[in-house]
């Protein structure tokens, strides 16, 4: 567990937090007028390691070998040039910070952070972090790093969960829910949609399955796992008979083949570590998801009517209607898609510059 106190005047200004990995949504911007909830779940914090926010630079000003330096093999609109590894945590999880009013940014419903750090050392006023609040951006505070430090509590650092323990004890994310949107005639209201951190996910994933395919046609499994990326493989990549095949692996799963070129693995919700087969034999290349996801696409969870509470027996069934699925088709995340495609060196390759280039057209078809 840790604390992070001002680098000023070392005021604590935050609860007791211990460390997860980045969310793959941190950086999803989703709708327009939505209600998105709070980022981190109470008590933890993740380092980011890109810089975000301003200020910014045009791509025109940056050298390509400063870009490659920072881990960006393609153009992009603009890169933040703020400090890296910014600490991100739960708003409810500071303490000891006032608001800066002048600095809410260019905000819709909320805070959006566009001005800077918003947030101030009640003890000594430094700028300290910066608050995102506004709509259609996940709730979270962002820690400057280059104004707080950590300091750990009770001499030892806990020893992250095994995978086994994670998969015993890991809750699978479902791929739909209600999404709250705000400002319309009525007040708030709710639609069913496909889940804002699946959308995410898959754009992060189909970034590293277009850089594991190397141009070849890919087939992925049926189900779930078909519905999310099996159309945008099909559009984004040359037609003909799969020449590479992706699989799920992970723990508990039987051992990939040696015919599998790709592995849609699990990543480690503490330390951001991907899982990796025992055998060295295996080379496929592992493709990231969130742990959530992971185990719902291994063990898809079935809508099954369940005893009743309250004053019926508790043999009686509900017969509630099922969920609805939306009325779309899958979409990836198509800001997560490009900071993450854009970050690998693979995009070096003309043909997946020319996919980047055509975004625009590719998010007009509805792959995005």
């Amino acid at each position: 567990m840790f604390v992070f106190v001002c680098a000023r005047c070392d005021a604590e200004l935050t609860v007791p937090l211990s460390q997860v990995s980045l969310p793959a949504h941190a950086r999803q911007s989703y709708g327009n007028g939505v209600q998105l909830p709070v980022l981190m779940e109470s008590g933890t914090f993740a380092v980011d390691p890109d810089p975000w926010g301003q200020p910014w630079r045009m791509w025109d000003e940056i050298d390509p070998g400063e870009a490659e330096a920072r881990g960006i093999y393609a153009p992009v609109y603009a890169l933040s040039d703020s400090a890296p590894d910014a600490i991100v945590i739960a708003p409810g999880d500071i303490r000891g910070t006032w608001l800066i009013p002048e600095m809410r940014g260019g905000a819709c419903c909320g805070l959006d952070g566009a001005d800077g750090p918003n947030l101030a050392c009640v003890a000594c006023g430094l700028p300290v972090a910066t608050r995102i609040d506004d709509c259609s951006l996940w709730q979270a505070v962002r820690l400057s790093s280059d104004a707080v430090y950590r300091v750990l509590l009770d001499g030892v650092d806990a020893e992250p969960l095994s995978w086994e323990e994670l998969t015993e004890k890991g809750e699978s994310t479902p791929p739909f829910e209600p999404i709250a949107t705000w400002g319309g005639r009525l007040g708030s209201s709710h639609y069913w949609s496909w889940s804002p951190q699946w959308e995410a996910a898959a754009g992060q994933a189909l970034a590293h399955l277009l850089a594991a395919s190397e141009g070849q046609p890919v087939k992925v499994p049926g189900g779930m796992t078909g519905d999310v990326f099996q159309r945008p493989l099909d559009a984004l990549l040359p037609a003909g008979p799969p020449k590479r095949r992706a699989v799920l692996a992970g723990p508990g799963q039987p051992a990939p083949d040696a015919g599998v070129d790709i592995l849609l693995v699990p990543v480690h919700p503490q330390t951001g570590q991907t899982w990796t087969p025992a055998s060295p034999a295996v080379s496929a290349y592992p493709v990231p998801l969130p742990l959530g996801i992971w185990l719902w696409l291994v063990s898809p969870q079935p809508y099954l009517p369940v005893p009743a509470s309250g004053g019926i027996p508790h043999d009686v069934l509900r017969d509630d209607p099922l969920p609805p699925r939306p009325n779309y088709l899958f979409r990836a995340d198509r800001g997560t898609f490009q900071h993450t495609l854009v970050r690998l060196p693979a995009v070096r390759s003309p043909w997946l510059r020319e996919i980047l280039a055509n975004l625009p057209q590719h998010t007009s078809a509805g792959l995005f």
